[in-house]
Parts: C-alpha cells; sequence; structure tokens
C-alpha cells in the first residue's frame, strides 16, 4: 500500500507539472491502445503543447483502462481524462490515433484539409529565408480554425502577415538562419515580435500543435512491458 500511494503521490505531482507547463493553451492528443501483459486493453494519451518557453512538449498525461476499443468507448474515456483535470475539448487542436482504426468516427474532418494544412504549415516555415510563404495559402489555413480566427480576425491576419514577412524576411537579420517552425516560434519571443503579430504568432503555435507521428505513445507501451510484467500481474493488477 506505501508503495501505491507513493506511486499515486508522483503521478498526481506529474499530471500537476504538466498542467502547469501547459497554462490553459491549446494542446494536442496522441493517442493509442493496446493490451498488457494481462490482456487488459489500455490506452496511452500523451498531450503536445507548446511550453512557456516555447519549446514543443510531448508528455504522458495517463494510461486508462478500457473495456473495449470502439470510437464510443475511447471517445468516453478521452473526455472524462479532460475533465478530470478540468479541460475542455474544445482546447484540443491536433489529434493523432495509431492503432485505433475505431477513431475515422472522431477523426473525420482529417481528409480533403490535409492538403491545405500541409501548404500553409510549408508557407510558414522560415527555411531558406521564408521562400515558401505564400499569404494567400496561410490565409486558407487560418480558415480551418474558425474557432480562433473569425472573420474580424482573418481580416487583422492579412494585414499582420503582410507586415510580418516583409519585416522577418527583408529587414530584421535575426531571422535569416532558421531551420524550422520550433526555431521561428523561439526567435518570435526572443525578439519580442510575437507581440506585434500576435495572430501570426499563434498560427506557428496551432502549426507545431499537429502531430506528425505517435512514437511517443508507441514508447509508453515498450515502457510499460518492463513495469508491468508477468510477475507483477500476478501480484496484483
Amino acid at each position: 500500500m506505501i508503495q501505491k500511494d507513493i506511486v499515486s503521490a508522483c503521478k498526481i505531482e506529474t499530471i500537476k507539472a504538466i498542467l502547469e507547463e501547459l497554462n490553459g493553451d491549446y494542446f494536442a492528443l496522441l493517442v493509442d491502445e493496446s493490451f498488457d501483459v494481462s490482456r487488459k486493453e489500455q490506452m496511452a494519451i500523451v498531450f503536445r503543447y507548446i511550453d512557456r518557453m516555447k519549446f514543443v512538449m510531448e508528455r504522458l498525461i495517463d494510461i486508462v483502462h478500457v473495456e473495449d476499443t470502439s470510437a464510443s468507448s475511447l471517445k468516453e474515456a478521452i473526455f472524462n481524462l479532460l475533465a478530470q483535470h478540468s479541460l475542455s475539448p474544445s482546447s484540443v487542436r491536433g489529434q493523432c490515433y495509431d492503432g485505433a482504426s475505431n477513431m475515422e468516427e472522431l477523426n473525420d474532418r482529417f481528409n480533403e484539409v490535409t492538403t491545405d494544412l500541409l501548404h500553409g504549415i510549408a508557407c510558414l516555415n522560415p527555411i531558406n529565408s521564408f521562400s515558401s510563404f505564400d499569404i494567400r495559402k496561410v490565409m486558407r489555413m487560418a480558415e480551418l480554425y474558425p474557432d480562433d480566427f473569425d472573420e474580424s480576425n482573418m481580416s487583422i491576419l492579412q494585414n499582420q502577415l503582410a507586415s510580418y514577412i516583409v519585416d522577418v524576411r527583408d529587414v530584421d537579420e535575426r531571422f535569416s538562419d532558421l531551420n524550422g517552425l520550433c526555431n521561428l516560434s523561439k526567435r518570435l519571443v526572443q525578439t519580442k515580435k510575437y507581440s506585434n503579430y500576435p495572430l501570426v504568432f499563434r498560427l506557428v503555435k496551432l502549426a507545431l500543435l499537429l502531430p506528425v507521428a505517435t512514437a511517443s505513445v508507441e514508447r509508453i507501451f515498450s515502457a510499460m512491458k518492463f513495469i508491468k510484467n508477468d510477475l507483477w500481474s500476478q501480484m496484483s493488477d
């Protein structure tokens, strides 16, 4: 019992630290499900977010036991976890599921918009002195986030983008050596330009939140095999 209490206390402190890093901001979900050694279905949930230092972070928030892998069961487990930590599904800005084929219901929007998202992200990329920048494609990407860019914001965003690209590409040499969106995010903060172009910075953050792989959740299940082995399962669940 003492060991279990210690583990529980550590888990609570870890989650608390993650939520403090998240600071009420947007985040993405990375989810995978697998059987453990005792043949119980487990679902690992990882948050991808931008911390206060503007680094992209991927952190395990919990491993949840689910009765089955139907879309409704997995969705309920995810929503219950979010509610447990006073988080709203409306703050989720990306979803990535692996091995959970019954999720297409939760992820059915990721179809024809994929191309527009990828084009927008490529246009924001600062590599080669922002050579891929295309304001039209960036604006199309923003349209895919109606909760973040209403009609009024879209007009402001277009003006900010026009000023932003001249500033970072043609004027400020501090942006000439960047090789990715992570570097761009950090440089915008370091130079305080994120406050000059807040809607552009919001788009950069949204682009960074989009998960492209589920390596994090795959590693979780690999680690779980060491923790919950046959001997442990015989001792307790």
